[in-house]
């Protein structure tokens, strides 16, 4: 199962923020494993074979595909008890059906969206920021906790309503101590960097450093271009920097995408072929990996235990700034960015791909 890792591995580099793995059952097939049925590394068995029958088949094995998978990182602060959690960035991965091949695209987290109205926090609606709605939809009226749950199902809707996928089968989201436990887990990770990157968050032996006023003071991490060696920190925070780049929040996604196909890379060659070596990195995790309703991620993942890194396709989607009276409201894409989401919507990316052949991340 070596692509067991994939939900988790995805998801770990959106820019080390995130606390939970959501999953959506998104159909209304009657196979999902219940929420609270058993935990991850117990097999459910639902009776005791005979001898002379047939191996069941394994959990996942009726997943054909395609598949919309949302993946999220989010600033959680989970010390704050009425921190309300934004999503800082936004992956989908569209897999073919078949699940041979695969699409990895972001959207910025400032996309100016129309939000739905949602009735389980109160929220009334309304065009904002992407990042948004994750908050938005985390509220509980009358109370200062937040259900993340919910904040994820809000974020999900606007994304189809904006994209026009019908169905987002699973989501993701895992935080900082997730993705430095996973790398780490992996012996780090291997990739190309392309431009250089000096850290807003890290000095170069990875301590903090110091926040005066609004920004940060000291030595800095620095990551230059050529073929790196990252640990789990120097991920997070390679994958979280966008200050200081030429194109922002656009370079750092690009980055983002890089490093997804890196770690997908590293946990090939660990050959996590079996249940006990997967199970020892999703252990790693801890309490940052937990799994709430429909499906397991592991059925995901055995579905996908064919998709390899060279099959996965990344797809930078471009878009400018928008204001108003002199004031920044967010960002919009250009109609080649849109008409790529429509083409997901509708099944047709190879050919609208070889149309657009500049929309394809080659790094």
């Amino acid at each position: 199962m070596t692509w067991a890792v994939v939900i988790g591995a995805v998801v770990a580099l959106l820019a080390g923020i995130g606390v939970a793995v959501a999953v959506n059952r998104g159909s209304d097939s009657t196979d999902a494993a219940p929420v609270g049925s058993a935990p991850a590394s117990a097999p459910v068995l639902e009776s005791t074979p005979s001898p002379s029958a047939s191996p069941a088949p394994s959990p996942g094995a009726d997943i054909t595909g395609p598949l919309d998978l949302l993946l999220v990182g989010v600033d959680t602060r989970i010390t704050i008890s009425d921190w309300e959690s934004h999503s800082d960035t936004i992956m989908l991965l569209h897999v073919d059906t078949g699940l041979k091949s695969a699409y990895l695209y972001s959207l910025p987290r400032d996309l100016r969206v129309v939000i739905p109205a949602f009735k389980k926090s109160g929220f009334a609606g309304g065009r904002h920021k992407i990042t948004e709605a994750m908050a938005y939809g985390s509220r509980l009226p009358g109370k200062k906790t937040k259900n993340i749950q919910n904040g994820y199902e809000l974020l999900a809707k606007t994304i189809g309503n904006y994209t026009g996928i019908k169905t987002i089968q699973a989501g993701a989201i895992l935080n900082f101590g997730g993705l430095d436990k996973l790398v780490d887990k992996l012996g780090g990770i291997d990739l190309t960097v392309d431009q250089k990157v000096k850290s807003r968050h890290r000095t170069p032996d990875g301590k903090a450093r110091k926040l005066v006023g609004h920004d940060y003071v000291g030595p800095q991490a620095v990551y230059l271009p050529g073929k790196r060696h990252l640990t789990g920190w120097q991920a997070i925070d390679y994958a979280r920097q966008r200050y200081g780049l030429p194109n922002g929040d656009y370079d750092r996604t690009r980055h983002q995408r890089q490093l997804v196909k890196a770690i997908l890379t590293k946990a090939l060659s660990e050959q996590l072929t079996d249940a006990t070596k997967l199970e020892a990195v999703i252990t790693a995790l801890g309490k940052t990996l937990v799994t709430v309703g429909g499906r397991r991620p592991v059925e995901y993942a055995y579905a996908l235990r064919d998709l390899a890194p060279a099959k996965v396709t990344m797809v930078h989607l471009d878009g400018s700034g928008v204001g108003s009276g002199g004031g920044y409201l967010g960002e919009q894409l250009n109609t080649e960015a849109r008409g790529f989401l429509n083409a997901v919507a509708k099944g047709k990316i190879p050919a609208y791909l070889k149309a657009h052949p500049k929309l394809v991340n080659k790094g």
